[in-house]
């Protein structure tokens, strides 16, 4: 909230490695798993503010690692929904093919949540590869995994059904972008963006990437300036018009994106004021920042 991503890695880095010694201690059938996982879970969600895909990979798999089927299935309620955080961090970083290249949960039940949100990505990621026809295909078999996650699937304050009508928004938006569908895009995305806003407090925020990240990033791709600065102000907490909740302070996606927007109208004091948090929060990624979402291809 204060936008303090290094602080976020190495804070809950250093939890991971005190939780160690309570599991050595005590095992992991105990509901304090749910706390070691949540270390896990807003370290990724750092290193996703960073710009920091290795961290962040590696950490998605260590929670994986922590969670396997036996300790999973006597708590698969309050546990399960963190086993698909990976998915977030790969479309987060246009990992298109690492997706496609998964294997599937062969416990279609247990892993119910899982296999949503590997068929959401699986659906984004042959959206930006152009492969439509078997994206509309992926569509379908998404609708019938989000049936069968159960109410009482939780991902702390929010249901796993809440957080996949977020997924199912962005699903469909970026489906019609790359069709070639922008307004009916853009009705999604704006869509996703409110049914984000108005989730459940929590922390980390019950979707990992912003909505806006998408939605800013198309907008510019057409050449909707004003409306991406919008986006991006908002997000960054600089006009006051969202909660405290719902603001990433000096994010380097919209930091990025809100420098293109202003040098695109030929702003230049506040675009050289913005430029320097910019040319700070890019010195902490891992990766070149080039748009606020890898769905931008231009």
């Amino acid at each position: 909230l204060c936008g303090h991503y290094e602080r976020v890695v190495s804070s809950n880095e250093a939890a991971i490695r005190t939780d160690r010694k309570f599991l050595e201690r005590e095992g992991a059938l105990n509901f304090y798993s749910l706390y070691r996982s949540h270390n896990y879970h807003f370290k990724i969600y750092g290193a996703m503010f960073l710009g920091q895909p290795t961290v962040a990979l590696d950490t998605a798999d260590a929670l994986i690692a922590a969670l396997p089927a036996d300790i999973l299935r006597p708590m698969a309620d309050w546990f399960e929904g963190f086993v698909p955080m990976k998915q977030h961090v790969l479309i987060r970083f246009g990992r298109w093919q690492n997706i496609l290249d998964q294997e599937l949960p062969q416990d279609e039940e247990l892993f119910c949540v899982t296999l949503a949100m590997m068929r959401y990505a699986r659906t984004v990621a042959l959206a930006n590869l152009h492969r439509m026809d078997e994206a509309d295909a992926e569509k379908a078999k998404f609708y019938e995994a989000s049936a069968r996650v159960p109410e009482s699937r939780m991902l702390f304050n929010n249901t796993c059904k809440d957080i996949l009508k977020v997924a199912e928004q962005m699903m469909l938006g970026e489906l019609a972008y790359h069709k070639g569908e922008h307004e009916a895009a853009f009705d999604h995305l704006r869509k996703s963006v409110t049914i984000d806003d108005n989730m459940p407090y929590d922390e980390p925020w019950g979707w990992m990437q912003p909505t806006r990240h998408a939605l800013g990033a198309l907008l510019l791709e057409q050449g909707q300036v004003d409306e991406a600065e919008a986006v991006y102000r908002a997000d960054l907490g600089l006009d006051g018009t969202l909660s405290r909740a719902c603001q990433h302070p000096g994010n380097v996606w919209s930091l990025h994106g809100l420098h293109e927007c202003l040098t695109r109208r030929g702003e230049t004091t506040e675009a050289a004021h913005v430029k320097l948090q910019l040319d700070k929060a890019a010195a902490r990624a891992e990766v070149p920042i080039r748009a606020s979402c890898y769905c931008r291809q231009r």
